[in-house]
């Protein structure tokens, strides 16, 4: 009777212990669910998914879950974990009335904590990766990475007042995991190291940095997904990464790694408000070791202003220039490697670049290409009513033998695309007109509309993608629901 007595106060001791741990420990839950329609015509210009091979609906119905939990423990330790239902149509997968399948996954999962007594805070594992952009309110995020999540630890030391030091580690693939398929050694893993030296005075920002990465050449590039759905874009870390002779059948690396680099600024000023002016200037290059075919190196820089003065709207202007190809294939590329952006001016229907709904924009790749958007935003004379109005033209900057040879290297769309990849003598312009209603404060009812008329040439992409592209011009309508919570 003593042990059982003993054995009992010992599970009560346990038991309130736990309960004290669980009841220090603060639960939050915040997320947001979307359930929207996407009405196309002439998706991509064609209205054929990229490779030409497969016609687009004329309406999807989409839905998307993010639910995010934060476990605090105090003011300086936390974990938060993620889970999505990520941009599935209904009547397929999650949604089919028959034997649907589970697409729950993880997309966040990270520990945050601060070192005791300062104020340096690490945040280690599943986390949302962002190099430096002047200015997010014109011009979203990163090209290089931007709006992406990665695996890494990553940590923030403020210095002084106006001078921070972040950086981090970051473990982009890892093909074999623990084994590799042999009892040699495969490189398979594709890491970065950052460093970003943010200076913050009032009414000016400027930020240096750098990235370094090690690349495996078995790390398996061409099939990791890094765009938006594969029906709007065949975008991969291989396109955005390696150059088009890279990609050929039987083409290799002489190096088992290879050193990609990418240094950069970001530039605010902010003094005249409520004029206000951004700037950006990144150099990127890949495999300068390797073959002179693999080579990938380039240039990108975006200039932006806007008008925060107005009540009832705001002006916005942007400018963006980004190396391209030249004529040969044989000397590598000469557009910037990036990893995943999601850049974009004034949330311009052109680009990949923070819509409120998935799968409705045309894909441009800002690389290759230069051009102007402008645009008022944060329009609103009703109550509870806004709106955005985005124009946008872009030429391309590449040459067009090289885009025709990239396709004849690695099959139609896929390393360059018709309408994401433009040459010399190409352009395309568009117009968005987004509209939100808040229904509650946070339940919105959002419309997006946009227009894209492309000019491609047939001696680049043939007579049969161009002569479709030329019988209308892409139109798409957007409509559904934001509740966030």
């Amino acid at each position: 009777m003593k042990r059982l007595a003993s054995l009992a106060v010992l599970a009560a001791l346990t038991l309130g212990c736990a309960t004290a741990a669980m009841a220090a420990t603060e639960v939050r839950m915040t997320g947001e669910a979307r359930v929207w329609g996407n009405a196309w015509s002439h998706v991509n210009y064609t209205g054929w998914n990229y490779k030409a091979t497969t016609t687009g609906d004329p309406l999807t119905i989409w839905e998307r879950l993010r639910l995010r939990t934060d476990f605090i423990a105090n003011e300086g330790l936390k974990f938060r974990f993620g889970i999505r239902v990520n941009n599935r149509a209904w009547g397929n997968d999650t949604f089919t009335v028959d034997n649907p399948t589970t697409a729950i996954d993880v997309y966040q999962a990270f520990l945050q904590f601060k070192w005791p007594g300062t104020d340096l805070e690490f945040t280690v594992g599943l986390q949302d990766i962002d190099l430096p952009i002047s200015g997010p309110s014109v011009l979203n995020t990163s090209p290089v990475i931007g709006g992406t999540r990665a695996a890494g630890a990553t940590f923030s030391a403020p210095v002084t007042e106006q001078f921070k030091v972040n950086g981090g580690f970051i473990r982009f693939l890892d093909t074999n995991k623990d084994f590799d398929t042999t009892t040699t050694q495969v490189a398979d893993e594709f890491d970065g190291y950052f460093l970003t030296l943010p200076v913050t005075f009032e009414g000016f920002k400027a930020t240096p940095w750098a990235m370094l990465a090690v690349a495996g050449r078995a790390a398996g590039y061409a099939s990791t997904f890094a765009g938006a759905s594969p029906r709007y874009s065949n975008q991969t870390l291989a396109t955005n990464l390696l150059s088009a002779a890279s990609l050929a059948p039987g083409a290799t690396f002489r190096n088992a790694q290879n050193a990609y680099w990418w240094v950069g600024a970001s530039v605010a000023v902010t003094a005249l408000d409520p004029f206000k002016f951004y700037g950006d200037v990144v150099y990127g290059e890949g495999n300068a070791s390797d073959k002179s075919a693999n080579r990938r190196a380039g240039m990108f820089f975006d200039l932006a202003a806007e008008y925060t003065g107005f009540s009832a709207l705001t002006p916005q202007a942007s400018f963006w220039y980004g190396t391209g190809e030249d004529g040969s294939t044989r000397n590598g590329s000469e557009r910037m490697p990036s990893v995943v952006g999601s850049w974009g001016p004034s949330t311009s229907f052109l680009f990949d670049s923070n819509q409120a709904f998935g799968a409705g924009n045309m894909g441009l790749n800002a690389m290759g290409s230069w051009g102007f958007a402008a645009s008022l935003n944060k329009v609103s004379f009703i109550e509870n009513l806004t709106h955005r109005l985005t124009f946008t033209y872009a030429q391309g900057n590449n040459s067009g033998r090289a885009l025709r040879n990239a396709t004849l290297l690695t099959g139609t769309g896929n390393y360059v695309q018709m309408g994401r990849d433009l040459a010399v003598g190409e352009y395309v312009l568009g117009i968005n007109f987004d509209n939100q209603y808040a229904i509650y404060e946070n339940l919105a009812a959002i419309v997006e509309a946009g227009w894209a008329h492309g000019s491609f040439l047939k001696s680049v992409w043939g007579s049969r993608l161009v002569n479709e592209a030329r019988g209308g011009d892409a139109v798409k309508v957007a409509f559904g629901l934001n509740y966030r919570f």
